[in-house]
């Protein structure tokens, strides 16, 4: 058993080159947690986090400034801290199922909203969860990704893609030219933000008309990696269509201009209180938001879902294999989306997306990442990874090239960063 006797927090806020427009709403900057976790041992582990308000709960982010619902956050990953401390486990998945109810009911009193998302508190949890693998490797002597994933848990991680595949975001506010430039760069799978804010019917209209400005410039375009040598589409609603009809009237317009055999995954359309069966819609429904824990992700699979957007980064490491896993035995796809995070996390993520099965008529794992578009200082916050520079960490063609040492080094997530380790040199 580990025992921790010591912890701490901080955070950074990074601003965004521009606001990043989704689920009705834009954000402006990034809070970038930081969780350490000491051990009766002396050795410690330092864990990191991206905060996302509007992605976790948007009513929470609607109801109070940026700043107000970055704080609510960062005090529930504070108080996830101080009640693991004195805590001992064996792994780091039985120490976040004992923190995570109470966590959440924590979340539930701060926010004063009863029905939170549990999202909410699993986005808190991720620095602390990170903390608590990255102890576990020091404490245990495990020094490898693979070394660390439960026997339980290996089945769903069990690929070693050579290749994964970097899927830019194409937030609201992202002209079709910057779509362009980056297709003519190699980016050959983009994830394309709909659900613009409005009304219904405004949003709808709104959708058509990006939809069809995009198919006009991306249409045309060509690439060896899909059967039908066109760019696959990877539209993300956010839960922003409210009926079954209005999301038809899109699909109805997307085969109307050619477009929708194009359209590779369709996440998360409806709010998830509305159970509808998807399974029927002519193109594949990812769902993210709606599946904060495992047990979710049965369900939605039942309700027609076929693919899981996994997020290590938001949903944390140990819940991510649980879903991971119950995809695996139900016969899902996965691939691994963003929350706009820092380079240290996005090779957390890849880890997770360098060991799913791929999408069908893929041959590569699948990771959007988008820090480097949308962060303010994304070459400063590159130089904190621990292997800033490796070739695993750089994008040609679309693509991330894993060599054997992204596997030996496991993308570098469980050597210290020489800059977070001085956050807490105090």
């Amino acid at each position: 058993m580990i025992t921790i006797n010591r912890v701490d927090a901080d955070f950074e806020r990074e601003p965004l080159v521009r606001p990043f427009g989704f689920k009705g709403g834009y954000l402006t900057e990034l809070w970038q947690s930081a969780a350490l976790m000491e051990s009766a041992s002396g050795r410690h582990g330092i864990g990191l986090g991206t905060q996302s308000v509007l992605w976790s709960d948007a009513r929470v982010f609607a109801s109070h400034a940026e700043s107000g619902g970055n704080a609510l956050m960062y005090a529930l990953t504070e108080y996830a801290l101080q009640r693991a401390n004195g805590m001992s486990f064996q792994t780091p998945i039985a120490l976040q199922e004992a923190l995570l109810d109470d966590v959440y009911a924590y979340g539930q009193k701060i926010t004063g909203h009863s029905d939170l998302r549990k999202t909410f508190a699993l986005n808190a949890l991720v620095p602390v969860d990170n903390a608590a693998w990255v102890l576990y490797a020091a404490e245990t002597g495990l020094r490898t990704f693979d070394a660390m994933i439960p026997a339980a848990y290996r089945p769903g991680l069990s690929h070693r893609h050579e290749q994964v595949v970097s899927v830019p975001t194409i937030a609201y506010t992202i002209p079709v030219e910057e779509m362009e430039a980056l297709a003519r760069q190699g980016y050959f799978f983009l994830k394309i933000k709909l659900g613009q804010p409005g009304t219904q019917a405004e949003m709808l209209a709104e959708d058509k008309k990006r939809l069809s400005a995009i198919h006009a410039t991306l249409g045309p375009l060509e690439t060896a990696h899909t059967a039908h040598g066109k760019l696959p589409y990877y539209f993300d609603a956010n839960g922003r269509y409210e009926t079954r009809e209005t999301l038809l009237r899109l699909l109805d317009h997307a085969d109307q201009i050619g477009a929708l055999e194009q359209i590779a995954v369709l996440e998360e359309p409806f709010p998830e209180n509305l159970h509808v069966d998807v399974s029927n819609l002519g193109v594949p429904v990812a769902a993210d938001e709606s599946a904060h824990t495992d047990e979710d992700v049965i369900q939605r699979i039942e309700m027609g879902y076929r693919v899981i957007a996994l997020k290590a980064v938001a949903k944390t490491l140990s819940m991510t294999m649980k879903m991971a896993q119950a995809a695996h035995e139900h016969g899902a796809a996965c691939l691994c989306a963003d929350l706009t995070v820092n380079p240290i996390l996005v090779d957390w993520n890849k880890n997770i997306a360098a060991r799913l099965a791929p999408l069908p008529g893929l041959q590569a794992g699948l990771l959007e990442t988008n820090g480097h578009q949308n962060y303010s200082n994304w070459d400063r916050m590159v130089r904190y990874h621990p292997k800033a520079g490796a070739s695993w960490t750089q994008v040609y063609e679309g693509l991330f090239q894993l060599d054997p040492s992204f596997y030996t080094e496991s993308g570098g997530v469980l050597l210290p960063s020489e800059h977070y380790e001085r956050l807490f040199q105090r």
